[in-house]
């Protein structure tokens, strides 16, 4: 899908999809999901190369993607349903018993387009840095894409992941960064302090890219295009995304409030009605 018009629509489709989700469950991640649509959405549509059916768990020869922010599941699932993985209707049964869209991505559920268990935070990149140099042992020429949290960063494993990834020289990787500013209990500057992240991965060895806002689809578009130019020189790539967290929807955004609540019967026809779209509601 090239089109702008196109992937703004299903931009706001998707995020139709995330509010209803979550709220039909009064359960979920709606703030995170919302500020990271336009690039999910142009990720799946635009930029990666693969085929949704049959679902190739190995994900060989074809660029693959890692959640490592399993909490903005309802973001992934209305993607991979969108992106035709499995039916859209299945987004009706998100976190309810023996769904197969549990409120953390799963892999025993079987789902197309999972690859990895992604509840707790911090291990994406380490698993996507295994899978990039998977693909290189097998002379596969195709990118791995990473997302996690700016939140996600307080964690340990990440910067292990990152000095690895660096001194293995593993340039088919693509990590994206959302920097949010928000994370559970209040904005990360108050929780724990990240500092310049930029700043970060390129003393780590990393080439990274800024994206001024990852809620416009033309600039998402345009670095990760970027970003895949810069693989195969030895150096694995970071894009540090600033997002406005519960995008779309202005009573979400920017708050912290919105990272794991559900809107009520108002605040999502609120919401609905500041997303309109002519695509069809699952």
């Amino acid at each position: 899908m090239s089109n702008k018009e196109q992937l703004t629509e299903l931009v706001t489709q998707t995020r139709r999809d995330i509010v209803r989700m979550v709220h039909a469950v009064q359960s979920g991640h709606p703030g995170g999901s919302l500020g990271c649509t336009e690039f999910m959405v142009a990720l799946y549509n635009n930029v990666m190369e693969y085929t949704p059916k049959p679902f190739n768990m190995d994900g060989n020869n074809e660029d693959i993607f890692f959640l490592s922010n399993g909490h903005i599941s309802p973001l992934f699932y209305s993607v991979l349903a969108r992106a035709g993985f499995f039916d859209i209707s299945e987004l009706s049964t998100f976190r309810k018993l023996n769904s197969r869209l549990q409120g953390h991505p799963t892999t025993h559920e079987h789902l197309p387009g999972v690859r990895i268990a992604s509840g707790s935070l911090g291990q994406g990149i380490s698993v996507a840095v295994g899978a990039a140099l998977a693909k290189k042992m097998n002379n596969d020429t195709h990118t791995v894409y990473v997302l996690c949290g700016d939140g996600e960063l307080q964690e340990g494993q990440i910067w292990e992941s990152v000095i690895y990834a660096a001194a293995k020289k593993v340039d088919n990787i693509i990590l994206t960064i959302d920097l949010n500013g928000q994370q559970i209990d209040g904005a990360t500057k108050d929780v724990l302090p990240i500092g310049d992240v930029r700043q970060k991965f390129d003393a780590f060895g990393w080439q990274t890219f800024h994206m001024a806002n990852g809620n416009n689809i033309d600039e998402v578009i345009s670095v990760l295009n970027d970003a895949k130019k810069a693989c195969g020189n030895g150096k694995p790539i970071a894009i540090i995304m600033k997002t406005e967290m519960g995008a779309g929807v202005d009573f979400m955004m920017g708050s912290h409030k919105w990272h794991g609540i559900a809107p009520n019967d108002e605040q999502l026809q609120t919401a609905l009605a500041q997303l309109h779209s002519t695509i069809v509601d699952y």
